[in-house]
Formats: C-alpha cells, structure tokens, sequence
C-alpha cells in the first residue's frame, strides 16, 4: 500500500489553490452556487463540484487518482465553520 503524501508547504498549497480558484474557477461557478463546494487538483485545475467535501473530492479523484485537493466553499471566507454560530 502506498502513502500518498503532500508535494507542498501548506502556504504554497493554499496559494496555489486560492490562486487558481479566483482566476479560473470562480468566474464559472460562483452564479447560482453559494455555499457549494468546489474541490480543486492544484496542479491541473481540474475541479469538482458538490454540496460536500467528500463529494466533490471523491468524484475529482476518480478522473486525477494523484490530485493534490484544495477546497472552497462558493460565497464563504471557509470551508467548514467551527463553533456554535449566531445564537440570534
């Protein structure tokens, strides 16, 4: 069994990913998708497009095996949101 393993620092991956997400992706898909996820392969751009994470992920591994994932939630700062939120 393998060990799949990062070819990044987590800096470089975050810029790659938010680099290629706002150039090329966003454009695409912002319209009509808020607060959809989007799974990015860092280095072909290729993207996936879900409701989840695991979704969007597993379909992008299917086409690129070795994708190296980065994640953005459409209309949001994150992907996920820790903590209890507005209690208003």
């Amino acid at each position: 069994m393998t060990v799949d393993r990062l070819r990044y620092s987590k800096e470089e991956f975050a810029r790659r990913g938010n680099e290629i997400y706002e150039s090329q992706i966003r454009p695409q898909v912002e319209e009509g998708n808020h607060g959809k996820i989007v799974a990015i392969d860092i280095e072909t751009g290729a993207f996936e497009l879900a409701k989840d994470t695991m979704t969007a992920s597993d379909r992008l591994l299917e086409r690129y095996p070795d994708a190296q994932i980065w994640c953005v939630r459409i209309g949001y700062k994150g992907v996920h949101r820790f903590g209890a939120g507005r209690l208003s």
